[in-house]
């Protein structure tokens, strides 16, 4: 059985490689090939609109295509580049616009991972003929070719898990990541050793299709006239001033609200229907209940209504905390924190484990407050 689970020599066992033209992925290439598997590179267009192809530390535009090309070049491995520039469009930009006007705060990196790589790719390396698609994501896998199980990396500050909590059991027994016991450092020093001309290369921002990370604009290009202005009220309706548009707001914000109120305010909630921003004290932002859509399950057996304990994450850099979720129909969960935990924004993901393992998780459809605190508005 060769490192990556397969009853074949690696010379004979055919791999593509997910390669964005940084360090992480041209190392997982450079890593495989080494080995001595059959590798292919592949490289994603996924957009090109003026100043992002030109943004230093974004991903999988013009400069990373062409540093991508060059390491499969050092390295002697094929490499394409697929143009997924209207699949993107579709899948991950008009959904993340879309989702600030409902008041959300998405999260586009994991709308990546579930649409156009794990799916559109993992179906092109199929097509290939590749046992498995490789990615240099830092989380882990262990298990045979089937019922796979996933844990965060070992490294807990490069750690991504959160991001991949998509990932169906179909999905993660397809794939592979050979940087989940990895740090940054030792990548880093890899691809050094592997003479790689990217082994400097800084890291690619989260979001990739943003310019100088004004996302605002972004949306206001995909869809015209987001920006409305509209009134900023308190919890019981008052108005008491005026916001330049729902989307230049998040929850837990506090500053930039230009009101003065002698005491410290955040924004709670976010109302698109009536275009308002509502506002109030810190207690305001305890959340007690999160309702869950798309929900992904990859533990060994099925959520039931009686409910399971997790630890859970509502945001990708916080520890994981203590919380049970019930299963519900339609792809539905709920989770009933142990904790309230404050500014558990709508659009953003919820991440279960099992200590190390990654369970699955849900996007934040709604949220209920703590039963001592009133969100009347």
């Amino acid at each position: 059985m060769n490192s990556l689970g397969f009853d074949t020599a690696p010379e004979e066992t055919r791999v593509v490689v997910a390669m964005s033209g940084g360090v992480d992925s041209s190392v997982t290439a450079a890593l495989l090939k080494d080995q001595g598997y059959d590798v292919v590179g592949i490289t994603l267009q996924l957009y090109d609109h003026g100043v992002a192809v030109q943004k230093k530390g974004a991903c999988c535009a013009g400069q990373d295509i062409h540093d991508a090309r060059r390491v499969a070049d050092a390295i002697g491995i094929p490499h394409y580049v697929l143009d997924y520039e209207n699949r993107f469009q579709d899948s991950v930009m008009d959904e993340f616009a879309d989702s600030y006007l409902r008041g959300e705060t998405p999260v586009p990196c994991v709308r990546c991972n579930q649409t156009v790589k794990f799916r559109d790719l993992l179906e092109t390396s199929q097509d290939l003929g590749a046992v498995a698609l490789a990615t240099g994501h830092y989380i882990r896998r262990e298990g045979g070719l089937k019922n796979a199980r996933l844990y965060r990396g070992q490294n807990s500050i490069k750690d991504q898990s959160y991001f991949l909590f998509a990932t169906t059991q179909e999905q993660a027994d397809y794939l592979r990541f050979p940087l989940g016991g990895l740090t940054k450092e030792e990548t880093r020093a890899l691809a050094e050793k592997y003479n790689l001309s990217v082994a400097a290369k800084p890291e690619s921002q989260d979001i990739c299709f943003v310019p100088n990370g004004n996302y605002a604009s972004v949306i206001e290009r995909i869809r015209p006239g987001a920006g409305k202005e509209g009134d900023i009220v308190d919890l019981a309706g008052n108005i008491l001033g005026r916001h330049s548009g729902i989307i230049n707001y998040t929850i837990g914000q506090r500053r930039g609200l230009g009101i003065a109120t002698g005491t410290p305010i955040y924004v709670v909630r976010l109302d698109p229907v009536q275009n308002r921003v509502i506002v109030g004290p810190p207690e305001a932002l305890l959340v007690a209940g999160i309702s869950l859509r798309e929900m992904n399950w990859i533990g060994d057996t099925p959520l039931s209504d009686q409910g399971t304990e997790v630890m859970v994450k509502v945001r990708s850099t916080q520890e994981p905390m203590k919380a049970t979720v019930f299963g519900a129909p339609d792809g539905w969960a709920e989770v009933r924190l142990a904790d309230p935990e404050a500014g558990v924004s709508p659009g953003q993901a919820c991440v279960m484990y099992d200590g190390e393992r990654l369970l699955g998780g849900g996007w934040i459809a709604g949220t209920e407050a703590p039963v001592t605190v009133s969100q009347s508005a």
